[in-house]
């Protein structure tokens, strides 16, 4: 797929590299994409794909990990990664003069890695300390039990960091054996966006030594639960989650479920800000959102409260959901096509925006350029939304509720007698 907006080349026994080039830029930011997460973990390798993660950054068959971190920041610019629960992405951004040294480093990263047991034992110590972070923070916390309960018994619903128990008996062949699995074609992406020339890009990778293609994986198909999940805890704000049913992430419903969400709860203007917010001051943090992945997603509503009006809050928001369609009129669905309008084009100016878009076509058989989802998104008509909304909101959400044991006894008497 080669157009106007993007350049794309699939390297012989090698990954698919697509590029978009702005010449203006003084950067080029660099995105290796795995197509793999925790999602695709057995239970005794619960953590791992966030594990290999952390430990790429410590170390290749040629630079130790103190020589690594030193090649990075010479660099001057910004290295990272991230793994959901369907990818694993290690990112670069530098200037776009050092683009080849840039690539090169993680190619070796990713290809070559040390994985030496001794600096495994230490990260998983860091790792631990994460999960605590965890714990600590309640809207995490809670979402991770949440995400749990939506997909019972089903690794999609568990933690990316993994469990203890899990990381305690893993060890660094373990993660070798993981990564000569996943981190191969066609599980490999490239996406680079800024000052770079497609044909250069694609020069440079193609000289490179790739692992053998595997077979693409087949993951087992979600299923979601509905109800109301009670997590008595002691935090100094209640917590609730809410989940409805939502799309895939190639759905074409996009558009319309983009501009639904922007009014629920996706901005100062939207429904669930006015009615908690604005009008009861019942929360601070208050809002919607669509979570997509390759077969299954949801739309959620989460909110923080102090626990004396958990109650009053579980019922404005179950009220403003009866009322929602009503308020889905061409005035509100105009300023929700603005704001979108404005995202999208204020988009166009991140060179680390652009890579991380270009990592969708992992998922996507075709990039849209960010004019042409304004073009859709500006299509989209109010009945459409109407509908869209109905469908979804009529099925069985899961609620998830986290306050103190006496404070849910209480919202279980009151707020979902009828549940």
């Amino acid at each position: 797929m080669t157009s106007s907006f993007v350049d794309e080349t699939q390297i012989p026994n090698g990954p698919l590299v697509v590029s978009h080039t702005m010449p203006d830029a003084q950067s080029v930011a660099i995105g290796f994409f795995v197509d793999v997460g925790s999602r695709d973990e057995r239970e005794d390798q619960a953590g791992m794909a966030h594990a290999l993660e952390h430990m790429l950054f410590k170390g290749t068959k040629t630079l130790d990990v103190h020589a690594l971190s030193e090649a990075l920041d010479q660099l001057g610019g910004h290295a990272n990664a991230f793994t959901s629960r369907e990818r694993t992405c290690f990112h670069i951004h530098v200037l776009h003069e050092d683009w080849p040294k840039a690539i090169a480093l993680l190619t070796e990263m990713i290809l070559t890695p040390a994985l030496p047991e001794e600096e495994w034992l230490r990260e998983r110590e860091v790792i631990y300390s994460e999960m605590a972070m965890v714990e600590d923070t309640p809207d995490e916390w809670v979402y991770d039990q949440h995400m749990q309960a939506l997909y019972p018994e089903q690794t999609i619903g568990c933690p990316t960091l993994g469990t203890k128990a899990a990381l305690s008996a893993m060890t660094h062949d373990d993660l070798r054996g993981y990564l000569e699995e996943h981190y191969r074609p066609p599980q490999l992406l490239i996406s680079v966006a800024g000052r770079i020339e497609h044909q250069e890009l694609v020069d440079a990778l193609s000289s490179m030594n790739w692992p053998q293609a595997g077979t693409q994986k087949k993951r087992p198909s979600a299923k979601l639960a509905s109800g109301v999940q009670w997590l008595p805890r002691n935090f100094e704000q209640a917590q609730l989650v809410a989940s409805f049913p939502g799309m895939n992430v190639s759905s074409k419903e996009k558009p319309i479920a983009w501009l639904a969400n922007q009014m629920l709860g996706g901005s100062m203007s939207s429904l669930l800000f006015r009615e908690v917010r604005e009008k009861r001051g019942l929360a601070y943090s208050i809002g919607s959102h669509l979570s997509t992945m390759s077969d299954t997603g949801v739309w959620s509503i989460s909110c923080g409260t102090d626990p004396s009006l958990l109650g009053e809050c579980v019922n404005v928001i179950r009220d403003s959901l009866e009322q929602f369609d009503s308020i889905i009129h061409e005035g509100v669905v105009s300023r929700a096509k603005r704001q979108m309008e404005v995202q999208f084009r204020m988009g166009m100016d991140s060179v680390e925006g652009h890579m991380l878009y270009l990592g969708g076509r992992i998922d996507e058989e075709e990039l849209l350029t960010h004019l042409e989802w304004v073009g859709r998104v500006n299509a989209v008509r109010a009945e459409e939304i109407r509908d869209w909304v109905g469908e979804k909101l009529s099925q069985k959400p899961l609620w998830s509720l986290c306050a103190p044991e006496h404070v849910l006894e209480n919202v279980e008497n009151v707020g979902f007698a009828d549940v």
